[in-house]
């Protein structure tokens, strides 16, 4: 398929974080077409408003932006409306329904959701956690979890526990490996969430192969075996079975979209020991 590309601005006060998020949702939506993506981050001055704006005019495209400054706000609008570029705020209705229904203004402070608060230190919390406990490391440690995710090889345990960890939740992850006993922790601790985690064998052999391949080793072994594999998940999905413990097949899922399944049976598990306490 022959693709399209479009230049695609981004300019915020802060990290550019929501505007990518936003933008790529969007651009996800279009087949056969790819934004060619700049961001300019930290734009807080009209000297560096002005740097962005340069490119703009270089390469014009769709602007999007995140400035709180109604000033460089203002001179971005009217540049790029002078120049015939499409500019939008992302922000903005979101702001004026807030305003709207909250009824007081906002302060106006570039970055203010990056605070070194509690929530912060938490998040670092949970990522000093999570790299401690990757891929079975200090397992008798699991009871300070919040979750544990298991499964066979490359079920993408360790992306997954990091983009739990940096929405704040302490996640270790233990693989499922033939032949070995798992932790006795895990079979005794009671205040985590556990999850087992599992793909198509076709899926998991795939995998395996590049990695073999990238480590230009060899491919004769049961570590790519099908038969093997499929053995593998199937013990794997009895494992879960006989403990109880919901499984995800992360076969056709995104790293974000099996975090957000999980975070959902967080919740629901979080419940359950607020109505026995």
């Amino acid at each position: 398929m022959n693709r399209s590309f479009f230049h695609l601005h981004l300019v915020s006060d802060s990290t550019g974080e929501t505007l990518l998020a936003v933008s790529r949702a969007v651009a996800a939506q279009y087949e056969g077409i790819s934004a060619i993506e700049h961001v300019y981050p930290l734009v807080r001055s009209a000297a560096q408003l002005e740097r962005a704006m340069a490119s703009i005019m270089d390469e014009p495209g769709i602007v999007l932006y995140t400035l709180v400054n109604p000033d460089l706000a203002n001179e971005l609008n009217r540049v790029c409306s002078a120049e015939g570029i499409p500019v939008l705020s992302v922000l903005d209705p979101v702001v004026n329904l807030f305003q709207s229904y909250i009824g007081t203004e906002t302060i106006a402070r570039p970055g203010a959701q990056h605070t070194l608060n509690a929530e912060y230190f938490k998040r670092i919390d949970a990522m000093n956690y999570t790299l401690a406990h990757d891929d079975g490391q200090t397992g008798e440690d699991l009871d300070s979890a919040d979750v544990v995710l298991v499964g066979v090889s490359r079920t993408s345990k360790t992306p997954t526990a990091i983009y739990l960890a940096n929405r704040g939740i302490k996640t270790a992850n233990v693989p499922l490996v033939p032949g070995f006993a798992l932790p006795e922790a895990l079979s005794t601790t009671k205040r985590p969430l556990i999850v087992g985690l599992v793909a198509s064998p076709d899926r998991i052999v795939q995998i395996r192969q590049n990695r073999l391949l990238s480590l230009n080793a060899g491919d004769d072994t049961a570590y790519v075996d099908r038969d093997s594999v499929a053995a593998e998940i199937a013990e794997s999905r009895k494992l879960c079975a006989r403990n109880g413990w919901p499984v995800i097949d992360v076969t056709r899922r995104s790293i974000e979209e099996t975090a957000a399944a999980i975070m959902e049976l967080l919740r629901a598990h979080r419940l359950q020991f607020i109505a026995l306490s």
